[in-house]
């Protein structure tokens, strides 16, 4: 996931941007959240029409409510699930709705507004804005998409299709991955040893004096497993999170409530029941619980082998994000047990997707830090036959310094590119 070079601007402007960054995927994180307690709560298709400007504001007065509550009644909802639903009762899951709609709204705000500052007094690098005019169209397709989801559930059938649901699942994720990794970047730029003005010293490693500018040592086959692990481990993350989309979609979890096994054997016999049979991952209650059993399992797995690894290698910022998606991977693991165990409780469901995205934010920051650190340069010098710092001082890298090609140290480690 390559990111623009910071080429002009201050780094206090860098610092700006990220910040209004992270903000915006606060909102997304919480808006996956409230999205998650309105299917959960059965009221995704309480809104049936989509009025992006005059929807901002809610009914204010009886009449008004009567108007809203009328519109619903008309709905498939009402009629085959809802049927004698006092107007009491249709505010409670109005507002779970209008919540998740008017924070969509809220992100536009927070996006656009900031944007059009920061433009005119001209502190987003040129080679910034295209990102960023990317995120503001994806976060306009996704409600797009969201309004498109909920249509599904309004013509005949109460119940919104999966495979939208799950598209809609994933275009938000994707907007708070790219969102997260564009100020991770601006806040952590450049690479110690891509700097072309230097070469870093490293434990176990003597800086090279004549070197040409931006030469390293080749790295360690160590060093490339753990990028490539990592990446693997974020995208298997990413796709047990979509399976997941199916099952909240096919209400997968109220099937087969017990752990570890499905019934009375490990595997059900009802498994590869939609027809054809090749579309059971997606439209069959079983195959799509088993799915996403079997993906958590190997996800577990994942995380915690690369935590190991990490923990014995990586760089020390590297290894908190990898503590953190250890931790994250075992508390989803048994919220997700306990949620299907416990035949779906709201409060257990939406932790279970809440530490979802958990996992996916210190997966991302482990493969980011993995992407701009020297790996090698964690391994132990003794047993290599290479010379260690002089009175073991510590690297100059790591006290925030970078050596010249003289052997010259000076403050102020970092580069100029925003991301690898």
């Amino acid at each position: 996931m390559p990111s623009p070079p910071l080429q002009s601007g201050s780094r206090r402007h860098a610092r700006i941007i990220a910040a209004w960054l992270l903000v915006g995927c606060a909102l997304v994180g919480a808006t996956l959240v409230v999205g998650g307690v309105t299917r959960l709560t059965g009221s995704g298709l309480s809104m049936v029409d989509w009025e992006p400007v005059s929807g901002a504001v809610p009914p204010m007065s009886a009449e008004a409510w009567e108007r809203e509550f009328a519109a619903y009644r008309d709905s498939p909802e009402y009629r085959l699930v809802n049927r004698g639903m006092s107007l009491a009762e249709f505010k409670r899951i109005f507002w779970f709705e209008y919540a998740h709609r008017l924070l969509g709204r809220v992100i536009g705000l927070v996006f656009i507004i900031p944007f059009a500052v920061f433009l005119l007094r001209r502190m987003i690098p040129r080679s910034l804005i295209p990102r960023l005019l990317l995120l503001f169209a994806l976060g306009g397709a996704q409600g797009l998409l969201g309004w498109w989801m909920v249509r599904s559930g309004l013509v005949d059938i109460p119940r919104v299709s999966p495979y939208r649901l799950t598209a809609h699942l994933a275009l938000a994720v994707l907007v708070y991955a790219l969102t997260l990794w564009t100020a991770l970047s601006l806040l952590r730029p450049g690479s110690p040893w891509r700097d072309p003005a230097s070469a870093p010293l490293e434990r176990g490693r003597v800086a090279p004096r004549a070197a040409g500018a931006g030469d390293r040592e080749p790295e360690s086959p160590w060093g490339i497993g753990l990028r490539r692990g990592s990446a693997i481990v974020l995208g298997l993350a990413a796709l047990t999170l979509l399976s997941g989309g199916f099952v909240a979609g096919l209400d997968a979890g109220l099937v087969y409530n017990t752990f570890p096994r499905m019934g009375d054997g490990w595997i059900p016999p009802d498994l590869f029941g939609a027809t054809p049979w090749w579309l059971s991952p997606f439209e069959d209650r079983t195959t799509a619980q088993f799915n996403h059993r079997i993906l958590a399992i190997v996800l577990l797995a994942g995380v915690t082998t690369l935590w190991w690894a990490c923990a014995r290698r990586a760089p020390v910022p590297a290894r908190r994000w990898a503590h953190a998606g250890f931790a994250a991977a075992w508390v989803q693991a048994a919220l997700g047990v306990a949620t299907l165990l416990l035949f779906v409780p709201i409060p257990l469901a939406a932790l279970h997707q809440a530490d979802a995205l958990i996992l996916i934010t210190a997966l991302l920051g482990l493969t980011f830090e993995l992407r701009r650190a020297d790996v090698d340069a964690r391994m132990p010098a003794r047993g290599r036959g290479q010379p260690v710092d002089a009175g073991g001082q510590m690297p100059a890298r790591e006290r925030g310094q970078r050596v010249e090609a003289g052997g010259r140290t000076w403050p102020g480690g970092g580069g100029t590119d925003v991301g690898q």
